[in-house]
């Protein structure tokens, strides 16, 4: 059974920065691409940031190119955001994700994951 935790959600102020975390139990970590996304009261899930299942490519939702960060550590089983300069349009609860395709390039879509963890809150007061 795959579960994701994440973690590190918070209230901040806008223009700062907050890590979120991603833990995946089992021994698979390392053969799935990672994805997160974010859903606001009212508005349907976005893509956020998403890396393959090797780390070797990256993608990234138009409106935080440049802001935000994601990358893994498969000896942790944890996959990572930075969110750097952070405005209250990123309020939103945050979503990790996993998919087991071992594909190639990053995956954009929800339908694509097969896992999801419970979310967490990511408020940015202005």
């Amino acid at each position: 059974q795959v579960q994701l935790v994440e973690s590190g959600g918070g209230l901040v102020q806008a223009g700062g920065s907050l890590r979120l975390s991603c833990v995946c139990s089992g021994r698979t970590f390392s053969s799935f691409g990672m994805g997160w996304f974010r859903q606001a009261p009212g508005k349907e899930r976005e893509f956020v940031a998403a890396i393959t299942w090797s780390g070797g490519s990256t993608g990234y939702g138009d409106s935080v190119k440049g802001r935000f960060t994601i990358s893994r550590r498969n000896a942790e089983n944890t996959v990572y955001l930075q969110m750097n300069s952070l405005k209250p349009e990123d309020t939103a609860v945050y979503y990790c994700a996993a998919d087991r395709g071992r594909y190639t390039t990053v995956r954009l879509t929800a339908a694509d994951y097969d896992y999801w963890g419970q979310g967490t809150q990511v408020t940015v007061s202005s």
